[in-house]
């Protein structure tokens, strides 16, 4: 008979761990995403701006419309700024996530291959009890084989 493999909680505990941590690296990777595309966005903006300004300067513009698109243009800047901390932040997040789903599947992995090693180790026992089954079977058949044999040649001779 099987024996239960002993350390089963342990890797029930290890395979929640292991697809909480997916999830969290999932959740972890979208938020860099969209910080970095709003930072990308922020870019553009203030490219575009940039260009308007330029062709405002060339079209001729008053100081306060002038002023009004550098004070603009500061802003974006400032939110670039933020965005640009949010990005960092970001990353370094999903860095622990995926160092903690590192984690996870490895100590998952580890506890797959004890798993592999018992059901292994039991297959083998089960082998070798089942052979030893047939040997004695094999064992008392031919002493049967052999004590039937002497009594008919007993008959025989008599």
């Amino acid at each position: 008979m099987t024996k239960p493999f002993s350390l089963q909680p342990l890797v029930n505990l290890a395979e929640h761990q292991n697809e909480s941590a997916t999830r969290k690296l999932g959740q972890l990777n979208k938020q860099q995403q969209s910080a970095q595309q709003k930072l990308d966005l922020l870019y553009e903006y203030r490219k575009d701006y940039q260009n308007k300004l330029q062709e405002a300067i060339r079209s001729g513009m008053s100081p306060v419309e002038l002023r009004n698109f550098e004070q603009f243009i500061q802003k974006i800047n400032h939110a670039i700024g933020q965005q640009l901390k949010a990005v960092e932040q970001s990353k370094a997040s999903t860095q622990i996530g995926r160092n903690e789903f590192d984690t996870a599947r490895r100590k998952l992995k580890s506890l797959d291959t004890l798993k592999q090693r018992h059901i292994e180790t039991q297959k083998k026992a089960e082998q070798k009890a089942e052979q030893k089954a047939q040997d004695e079977h094999s064992g008392r058949l031919a002493a049967y084989k052999t004590h039937n044999d002497e009594e008919t040649e007993v008959e025989d001779r008599s």
